[in-house]
C-alpha cells in the first residue's frame, strides 16, 4: 500500500515568487550599472592605451550580458504560467542562463591574452592620471554592484553575478595597481601583466558559475543522500529507506522522492510519520517532496486519497 504527500504549501510558493522577483529586480540593475561603467573604462582605454582597462571593459561588458540573460531568464520564469504540461514553469531558465554566461566568458579570456601577449612585444604609452581616474570609477560601479546583489540567500544567477563583480572589481584594482607600477618604476610591462591577471580573475568566475549550473542541469544532488538517508531512518516508525532522489530543478527550488519502510498500527500513525518525514525534508530546504510509505496497513481508497497530499 503506497501513500504520497506533497509538501509544497501556497506560503512557500509565494516566498518563491517574492524572492525571484527581487533577485530580478536586483540583476537589471547590476546589468544597467555594469553597461556604463563598460562605456566609461572601454572610452578610456582606447584613448589613454591602457589594455589592462580594456581588458577590464570587456569583463564589464560580458558581465552585462551575463546579467542581462540572467534577468530576461528570471523574469520569464516568474511570469510564465503554462498549466500542468509545464509542471515547474520555465524556472530550469535560470541554470540554462548561468551555463551559458559562463562560456560567454571563455573568448573574452582568449581575447585578454592575446592583446597581453601583444602588449608584451609592443609596449604602449599610457595616460597614467587618467586611466587611474577611470579604473577607479570602475572600482566604485564594482563595489557598488556588489552592494547590490549580496545579502540574504542568493540565486545561482546571483551568485554567478557576485563572482563576476568580484572578478571585476579585482581586475580594477589590478589596473590601479598596474598603473602606479608603471608611474613609479617606469615598467610598461605591468599593464600586460595586469591584464592576464584579469583573464585569470575571469577564468575562474566562469569555472565556478559553470560547475554550479552544470549540477543542477544534471541534476546531482545538493544534498548527501546518504546523510539523508540516515536522518530518515532515526524518524520513529520508519524502518528502512529503500528509495530517495533529490535533484534541483532551480537554484531555488530543490524537489525530492523518497520510499519508506514502516511498520503500521494505525492510520492515525501512517499520517504522523508522514508528516515527520515531511518536516525533516523542509528542514533540509528541501521545498517539494514525494512520499511513498510502503507497509501491510489496509485502507480505503477514497480515505487513502483524501489524505495522501498536502497542498
Amino acid at each position: 500500500m503506497s501513500q504520497h504527500g506533497h509538501a509544497h504549501e501556497e506560503t512557500e510558493e509565494y516566498e518563491l515568487t517574492t524572492e525571484t522577483g527581487s533577485s530580478t529586480r536586483r540583476l537589471a540593475l547590476v546589468a544597467v550599472v555594469n553597461f556604463l561603467g563598460f562605456l566609461a573604462e572601454l572610452a578610456g582605454g582606447l584613448l589613454f592605451g591602457s589594455v589592462a582597462l580594456i581588458s577590464d571593459a570587456l569583463h564589464m561588458l560580458f558581465d552585462m550580458l551575463a546579467y542581462a540573460m540572467a534577468f530576461g531568464a528570471s523574469y520569464t520564469a516568474e511570469r510564465f504560467e503554462g498549466g500542468a504540461e509545464w509542471s515547474y514553469g520555465l524556472h530550469r531558465l535560470e541554470p540554462v542562463a548561468a551555463f551559458l554566461n559562463g562560456i560567454l566568458l571563455v573568448p573574452m579570456v582568449g581575447y585578454i591574452l592575446w592583446e597581453s601577449y601583444q602588449r608584451f612585444l609592443d609596449p604602449v604609452e599610457i595616460d597614467p592620471t587618467m586611466t587611474l581616474i577611470i579604473a577607479g570609477g570602475g572600482l566604485l560601479v564594482n563595489l557598488g554592484s556588489v552592494y547590490i546583489v549580496q545579502g540574504g540567500e542568493m540565486s545561482l544567477n546571483e551568485r554567478g553575478a557576485f563572482y563576476h563583480l568580484l572578478g571585476d572589481a579585482g581586475g580594477s584594482v589590478a589596473v590601479i595597481i598596474s598603473t602606479l607600477a608603471v608611474v613609479t618604476f617606469d615598467l610598461p610591462v605591468a599593464d600586460p601583466v595586469a591584464a592576464i591577471f584579469i583573464g585569470v580573475l575571469v577564468l575562474v568566475s566562469a569555472g565556478k558559475v559553470l560547475r554550479g549550473s552544470t549540477s543542477i542541469l544534471l541534476e546531482r544532488s545538493p544534498i548527501s543522500p546518504d546523510k539523508l538517508r540516515n536522518k530518515l531512518t532515526t524518524v520513529d516508525g520508519v524502518e528502512d529507506v529503500d528509495d530517495i532522489h533529490v535533484w534541483q530543478v532551480c537554484s531555488q527550488l530543490t524537489v525530492a522522492t523518497v520510499r519508506l519502510q514502516y511498520e503500521p498500527t494505525s492510520l492515525d500513525q501512517h499520517q504522523a510519520i508522514r508528516s515527520r518525514v515531511h518536516q525533516l525534508l523542509s528542514d533540509h530546504e528541501i521545498d517539494h517532496a514525494t512520499v511513498e510509505l510502503v507497509g501491510e496497513i489496509e485502507m480505503d481508497p477514497e480515505i487513502a486519497d483524501n489524505t495522501s497530499h498536502n497542498h
